[in-house]
């Protein structure tokens, strides 16, 4: 999102131009300020924004410690400017109670084997 590099209509209009340069949401072009400022997919999560910046100023969203940590936020529970534009799927968190035994190994085993062969 800062580096301008990600899933947004206006990356692909200069990298990838199969790719469609249009938003979901109806808007001729889906641009970082869109997704950010004004698009309705994700107006139920500005609020994060909103609280680091009332406009959603780019430079301070972008350039500040506020602004780039309710930014992260606000990607995490958005799902902006990721392919589908959806919240990702949580990943359950490996446990290691949860993980099989190892298998038994004959190490022992081929120590005596060795030691009887001396």
């Amino acid at each position: 999102c800062r580096t301008g590099h990600g899933f947004l209509g206006a990356y692909y209009s200069q990298f990838v131009p199969s790719e469609r340069v249009d938003c979901p949401c109806g808007a001729a072009s889906q641009t970082r300020q869109h997704i950010l400022q004004d698009c309705p997919r994700y107006e139920h999560h500005r609020h994060i924004l909103t609280a680091v910046s009332d406009v959603i100023d780019l430079p301070t969203i972008l350039g500040t410690v506020e602004g780039i940590a309710a930014l992260g936020t606000f990607l995490h529970e958005s799902g902006a400017f990721t392919k589908t534009g959806e919240k990702r799927a949580q990943r359950a968190r490996a446990r290691w109670e949860d993980e099989p035994e190892p298998p038994e190994s004959d190490e022992e085993d081929d120590d005596e084997d060795d030691e009887e062969g001396d």
